[in-house]
């Protein structure tokens, strides 16, 4: 395994080019497919890109939100005496790694967007801690459990909600009890949270390759006046009552939220809850502002990269490589590998069109029909699907950028060992949805 994972990690380093890089030549990747293999005029390819660029403006600005408030929150006070109480319970690298893996794993079950920036965070505040830790390793780990599929999960959801497409196709809506909590769902969550918690307390970077955590370089602390020497406008941006007075408005709407409907978290709750917490931790609302300038440059990737997949994805949609890659799966299938191969063609189609709920609607008929048609079990189409679209987010930089801009690395030191975490839980999954058949 030592071995095998050396081996990954230097390709990695070698070949795969910034994030930002690989989206450019996917993007160019799909139009040349779409021109050749799907008969699409290079103006029709260009087209669908420039229709579908700004379809994920809405996502990418909650996104940003929820990394710059999350980070923000991170730099209270309250909340680094917190974290560091956390990563004094690790006295070893191994321990460290695996209580990083853990806190990652669990925060995103809830969450995939609050487990980016808790998961981040704590590696961070880790790697500052343990010496002799590999970082980039170390942030693998925390970025690993976003594999795992919670109560946040579209897929599932939008399947046991009374009126979405399976109803035009004839298939009744799926609960929940079923899917996201039925017996074997559970056991396969537990099987990866038992493989993500072993595979990184096991491998570890040779002693002449570790990289440790480095401080970045900070921005310039803007030096506090005395009360008696500040103006209105000054003491008006240095007193803690505007901050508290700003926060009772979001704080008010999270607790009818969640008195009515229950802690059902979704992006924009998340991005309340950090937004609420960062207000009132930070003692005035000038050092709330110095926190966010300290914070946005971790946002840089997604704004930039963000767009260019929703052209990418558009493209994919528009030609109807979508479609023909589902059918190809669907015609290689039998009842019994049908769950399967409904994981393997979520998963490829991830990397183009990085979407849950948006590949859901598009390849999600394709499968459905087809299982429906060979008598395979929908319950396990539709989890086989959920797992796939969260498999291969381990391999593609999209979904790791908010981590990646918390942490201040890039995607290539990490994607050598989530390669290796790709193939091993992949192996378990498909293994599970094999077995299922014959029970």
């Amino acid at each position: 395994m030592q071995k095998i994972t050396k081996f990954f990690v230097r390709l990695v380093q070698n070949i795969l080019p910034d994030a930002y890089i690989l989206a450019v030549l996917l993007t160019f990747v799909v139009f040349g497919a779409g021109v050749v293999v799907m008969g699409k005029s290079p103006f029709d390819m260009i087209s669908l890109w420039g229709n579908g660029y700004p379809s994920l403006f809405v996502f990418a600005m909650q996104m940003v939100l929820v990394l710059l408030t999350g980070y923000v929150l991170a730099l209270t006070p309250v909340m680094e005496k917190v974290v560091d109480k956390l990563v004094a319970i690790p006295k070893t690298p191994k321990s460290a790694m695996g209580l990083t893996a853990i806190v990652g794993l669990v925060s995103c079950y809830f969450n995939w967007g609050f487990g980016m920036v808790i998961g981040a965070i704590v590696a961070k505040a880790m790697g500052r801690k343990i010496k002799g830790i590999h970082f980039p390793l170390l942030v693998a780990a925390s970025y690993g459990g976003e594999l795992v599929r919670g109560p946040s999960s579209s897929i599932p959801l939008v399947s046991a909600t009374p009126g979405n497409f399976m109803t035009e196709l004839g298939i009744d809506i799926v609960p929940v009890t079923e899917t996201l909590y039925s017996p074997w769902n559970i056991i396969l969550t537990i099987l990866i949270a038992a493989a993500l918690f072993t595979y990184y307390c096991t491998v570890k970077a040779p002693d002449d390759e570790i990289i440790e955590y480095k401080e970045p370089l900070e921005e310039a602390v803007i030096a506090k006046k005395e009360k008696s020497a500040m103006t209105f406008a000054e003491r008006l941006e240095n007193t803690y009552i505007l901050n508290i007075l700003i926060a009772l408005f979001p704080l008010t709407y999270l607790v009818v939220n969640f008195n009515k409907l229950g802690f059902n978290l979704n992006l924009n709750l998340v991005i309340l809850i950090f937004m609420t917490l960062g207000l009132l931790f930070h003692s005035t609302p000038m050092q709330y502002l110095q926190a966010v300038a300290r914070a946005i440059t971790a946002t840089k990737g997604i704004i930039v990269q963000f767009p260019l997949y929703a052209g990418i994805s558009s493209m994919m949609v528009g030609s109807g490589m979508v479609e023909s890659l589902s059918l190809w799966f669907v015609n290689i299938a039998t009842p019994t590998t049908f769950p399967m191969i409904t994981f393997l063609a979520a998963g490829l189609v991830n990397i183009f069109v990085p979407s849950g709920g948006g590949q859901w609607a598009i390849q999600g008929p394709v499968m459905l029909k087809a299982a429906s048609a060979m008598g395979a079990s929908i319950p396990q189409t539709v989890m086989a699907f959920a797992w796939g679209d969260g498999w291969t987010n381990q391999i593609q930089p999209f979904w790791a950028l908010p981590l990646l801009g918390v942490v201040g690395l890039s995607a290539r030191d990490i994607m050598g060992y989530c390669v290796i975490w790709t193939i091993v839980s992949g192996i378990i999954i498909c293994g599970v949805f094999t077995v299922l058949t014959f029970i």
